[in-house]
């Protein structure tokens, strides 16, 4: 198959490109050409920013488009007037973020999506983002509806190696690293993850397959808490004398910590976290294959150690915060 992917050169959108020339399709890729230069020789490579000039796009045919990286809707609006119908099938990767509400346990597809006044002048933030994505949806069936299949990805967090976000990855090297170790509570949080492997894999079948319709994709298939994933971390690769602390949310809080900042993954007592219950069945039914946790925390790891990678800066506290925490909390 003929497949553009818009983004393309890192995490999911890597893993996606790796299956692809693997089963001998023509990969087409635009990107701005700033991030993995030299990756993927055999695909070919267009320079562009879809913020701006889009004319990379006005030659060429693809069976199948698959678009990481539109967060606003005028993105998805400009994509399809510069492909003119050319694109294909439409695979859009959204968020379960999109959900109106996500208080209600195991939301399904056709659950209500998240509403914003003026989404079409709303700028991108950690507040508007899941209106964004619901309103990008929107245009997707719009602009791409009429030109061939379409499809709309729903993942949770999204882990394993090339994590550039490094979330999940400061857990992994925390527990590895061993010692007194501050865990924030609750421990019974519900808590959902999916390999960028198994997502990309996923990504590549409904692609050839020609798959319609919105699929959430979350992982495992079996409802596991935060408590579960460092457990789960501890047993994979933690040295000996690897001792949690668990505290609270309230108390934290009133220390200053901050979900998500100073603690990666982590949503406190937060009403949404609740959208880490979100039922995949459909999309498991479709072909979503899910790999044991154990293997995303050891291989995620690995990845760490060969590569040497630093990092993300300003995600988790320092040692020296947490020693501080756990001597005035623990």
């Amino acid at each position: 198959m003929r497949i553009l992917v818009i983004g393309g050169t890192r995490f999911i959108g890597s893993h996606l490109v790796d299956s692809l020339l693997a089963s001998g399709n023509e990969v087409t890729l635009l990107h701005r050409g700033l991030t993995n230069p030299g990756a993927f020789p055999d695909a070919e490579h267009r320079i562009g920013d879809r913020n701006g000039d889009l004319a990379v796009l006005a030659q060429g045919r693809w069976e199948a488009t698959v678009d990481f990286s539109a967060y606003l809707p005028i993105q998805v609006r400009t994509l399809a007037t510069a492909l003119d119908g050319r694109g294909g099938h439409y695979v859009y990767i959204s968020s379960v973020s999109a959900y109106a509400n996500p208080t209600v346990p195991g939301v399904r597809e056709d659950a209500a999506l998240a509403r914003l006044d003026d989404p079409d002048n709303t700028p991108l933030s950690d507040e508007a983002y899941g209106g964004l994505k619901a309103r990008c949806e929107e245009v997707a069936r719009e602009a791409f509806g009429d030109s061939g299949p379409l499809t709309i990805v729903r993942p949770t967090y999204v882990a394993g190696p090339r994590d550039h976000t490094a979330r999940f990855t400061w857990w992994v090297e925390r527990v590895a690293r061993g010692g007194r170790i501050l865990a924030p509570g609750p421990a019974g949080n519900p808590f959902q993850i999916i390999d960028a492997r198994d997502l990309a894999a996923f990504l590549a079948r409904i692609t050839h397959d020609r798959t319609e319709g919105v699929f959430n994709a979350a992982g495992p298939a079996s409802p596991i808490t935060f408590g579960d994933v460092l457990a789960t971390m501890a047993e994979t690769l933690a040295p000996a004398g690897t001792g949690f602390h668990w505290v609270e949310a309230t108390p934290l809080l009133e220390a200053g910590v901050r979900p998500g900042v100073d603690f990666p993954l982590w949503e406190a007592e937060d009403e949404s976290r609740l959208i880490l219950t979100a039922d995949s069945s459909r999309a498991i039914a479709a072909g979503l294959s899910l790999r044991p946790l154990a293997e995303t925390i050891a291989d995620t790891h690995a990845f760490e150690g060969d590569a040497h990678t630093v990092q993300k800066a300003g995600i988790g506290i320092s040692p020296e915060r947490e020693l501080e925490l756990l001597g005035l909390l623990a």
